[in-house]
């Protein structure tokens, strides 16, 4: 099937904040504690309001907390339905609308339950007692039933707990996960649960996790993901089943694609039609390509097992949502530097835009009149609910960061240009505030995770503080990234630090020649991979003058086994003792440290089993022995993510600090 041709309907303007007068203040590392961030959108059974959740700082508790609100579909005042300094999150209606279900960590030791709001009285309480917690649900669109995950009890010892903690066993081929830990032999499962009195039937059993639930539309049915096999732990086969919604409910294979269906990771649902006779998802083709080959849109017919992609084919997509037709649908799908809402006939393949311009949606939510609302952040604001009204306009239905008005803050502009080897190459830069044509400015180039991931025209604080603070910030989407294809991102397979750093390099070189970037003052950072290709690029060209390093590793045989990648370290690399030489190859920051200058400030997080802080602690240690100048901050108790937000602004403060001492020392604290 060719590739739909999708309508472009002019530029998008509606939603952007207007710029305040010259004199306001600039974005500050203080105000990321103000940012309000909306998800989770969801419509009413009538289709007249939506319900979703806002995550907001308490700087007391140095903690963020997430409440619901609703706001009518047609406009007006959103109304805040909790508030309280626990977190309250994934909403969903009950089918008579007359309730909420939400997932709610107020339980003992904050453990997570379904809770149930009544919309009448605001009577609140919770639905599950999984003494473990609940990790995810849905609602059946007939009943109070809930399908909801949950994953197996530790063993009890019974009597008196012991003084210290049991030994740690595990035979699992991933023995661990970050904010997980360490994993055993249990597991995540599959359970029906009556939303009236809480009672629970085991629905699926076995050693495999099972996620992302959701209910036919009779609610007689519930589609979920899993791994199966003799070690699902060694690949990346995820397929759709279904079991029936009763005790002893029958299973069945629906998805038989030897790829990748529905990772967890981008939760998103299977998709049941109106009518119940089709399922859309998304499937990448997994294997050998694990997180290089895009996630794209894909459609099942349950009565047929017929499989097929119907559109957006190379095209990063997620979250499709049927319209009442059951033949068209919604979804989410990725071009540079963008996310929009695209809408799809599935039978013919042809797509429309329904947002387009300079955003990126990540939330979706239709009602029964084939309404759409969108959640979106736009160069000048953070994630807010709008909703497309026609010809790639929208309206906001949400103002929680209005504050913003009162900061002067800066939009970025489009770059292109051609890498080393001719690639056409693009990327972002942000001017710094108060630019003046024709001066040169101390640069921080950014450089994103992933590898699979871009840099897009959403809100980005970190480079609003910085741009505040006098830099210029350059974003490169070098090869390995989204939004361009499989090809362009599987351009630096099992090759890391070649190809990407050429580009990264070749975007310097633009911003130079463009006469924007002072090529005596010179800084690059970045977090996860962000911080890894940092290291590949002061370990290939000494002109920088500072680096920041956050969560990165730059010794691929000693990331083995120590992270959580061994499985995608023996799909792309091999394994070390037969592929020595690959694993020598993408580990030249650190087997080859005595070529770098750069003076570099690496962070970590404690508890990190995605990049651990082994990786840091090494090249800090190879630089201090070098007597490169150097630092090491250690974020206490965090995972991957950093969650504390104090340390959220210590982070980009110290970043600031450190760019400002030896890219513009006279401003330097």
């Amino acid at each position: 099937m060719q590739r739909p041709c999708f309508r472009t309907v002019g530029l998008l303007l509606a939603g952007m904040l207007l710029l305040p007068t010259a004199l306001a203040a600039g974005f500050t590392p203080a105000d990321y504690l103000r940012i309000q961030n909306v998800s989770d959108p969801v419509f009413a059974p009538d289709g007249n309001s939506l319900a979703y959740s806002v995550g907001e700082i308490d700087p007391e508790r140095d903690e963020e907390s997430s409440d619901l609100w609703t706001v009518p579909l047609s406009g007006g005042t959103p109304q805040r339905l909790t508030r309280t300094a626990h977190n309250e999150w994934q909403p969903v209606y009950a089918p008579d609308g007359a309730s909420l279900y939400f997932l709610c960590d107020a339980g003992p030791d904050g453990v997570t339950q379904v809770w149930q709001m009544s919309l009448g009285d605001g009577k609140v309480g919770a639905v599950t007692r999984f003494p473990q917690g609940v990790d995810d649900f849905a609602v059946s669109p007939i009943d109070g039933q809930l399908a909801v995950i949950v994953t197996d009890a530790a063993p009890g010892v019974g009597g008196k707990p012991p003084v210290h903690p049991r030994p740690i066993v595990t035979t699992r081929f991933q023995f661990k996960e970050d904010i997980t830990g360490y994993l055993d032999d249990r597991r995540k499962h599959l359970y029906l649960v009556d939303g009236n009195n809480g009672e629970s039937i085991a629905l699926t059993r076995g050693p495999y996790d099972h996620y992302l639930p959701s209910f036919s539309p009779d609610g007689k049915t519930i589609a979920f993901v899993t791994k199966r096999g003799k070690d699902p732990d060694r690949h990346l086969n995820w397929d759709i089943y279904t079991v029936e919604a009763r005790a002893g409910g029958i299973e069945k294979q629906i998805t038989k694609d030897p790829g990748t269906d529905l990772d967890p990771y981008w939760e998103t649902r299977p998709a049941w039609s109106p009518d119940g006779r089709k399922i859309a998802y998304v499937r990448s083709l997994g294997g050998k390509w694990i997180y290089y080959a895009p996630w794209q849109l894909a459609v099942v017919d349950l009565d047929s097992g017929r499989e097929w992609q119907p559109a957006l084919k190379d095209q990063f997509s997620i979250k499709p949502v049927w319209l009442q037709d059951s033949r068209h649908l919604v979804t989410l799908v990725e071009y540079p530097q963008a996310m929009y809402a695209a809408k799809v006939d599935t039978e013919s393949g042809y797509g429309e835009l329904l947002t387009i311009g300079d955003r990126f949606d990540y939330g979706l939510a239709v009602n029964r009149r084939d309404e759409v609302v969108v959640n979106c952040s736009t160069p000048m604001m953070p994630f807010e609910l709008q909703r497309p009204i026609g010809k790639g306009q929208t309206t906001a239905l949400t103002h929680h960061n209005d504050w913003l008005r009162e900061h002067t803050l800066v939009k970025p502009e489009s770059i292109w240009f051609k890498s080393r080897d001719g690639a056409e190459i693009e990327g972002l830069v942000m001017k710094p505030r108060g630019y003046v044509k024709g001066r040169r400015y101390p640069t921080i180039v950014r450089i994103h995770g992933g590898p699979v991931y871009q840099f897009s025209r959403e809100f980005m604080p970190d480079w609003q503080a910085y741009a505040n603070a006098g830099f210029l910030v350059v974003a490169v989407n070098p090869r390995g990234s989204s939004g361009r294809g499989f090809d362009f991102a599987r351009a630096i397979y099992a090759d890391w630090g070649n190809k990407d750093v050429q580009d990264v390099l070749a975007g310097v070189d633009h911003v130079v020649v463009q006469g924007w970037a002072d090529p005596q003052r010179l800084g690059l950072g970045g977090w996860s991979y962000g911080s890894i290709l940092t290291n590949y690029v002061i370990a290939s060209d000494p002109r920088f003058k500072a680096a920041v390093s956050g969560a990165g590793v730059s010794n691929s045989l000693a990331a083995y086994g120590y992270d959580q990648y061994a499985r995608e370290y023996e799909l792309e690399l091999g394994t070390p003792w037969k592929n020595r030489e690959a694993y020598e190859r993408v580990s030249y920051p650190f087997l080859q440290a005595d070529r770098i200058s750069t003076p570099t400030l690496f962070q970590c997080a404690e508890l990190d089993y995605n990049v651990p802080c082994h990786g840091a602690m090494q090249m800090y240690q190879a630089l201090r022995s070098l007597e490169v100048p150097t630092q090491l901050v250690i974020y206490p108790g965090q995972n991957h993510g950093l969650t504390i937000p104090s340390y959220w602004v210590d982070r980009l403060q110290r970043n600031i600090d450190w760019y400002r001492r030896y890219l513009i020392p006279e401003q330097s604290p």
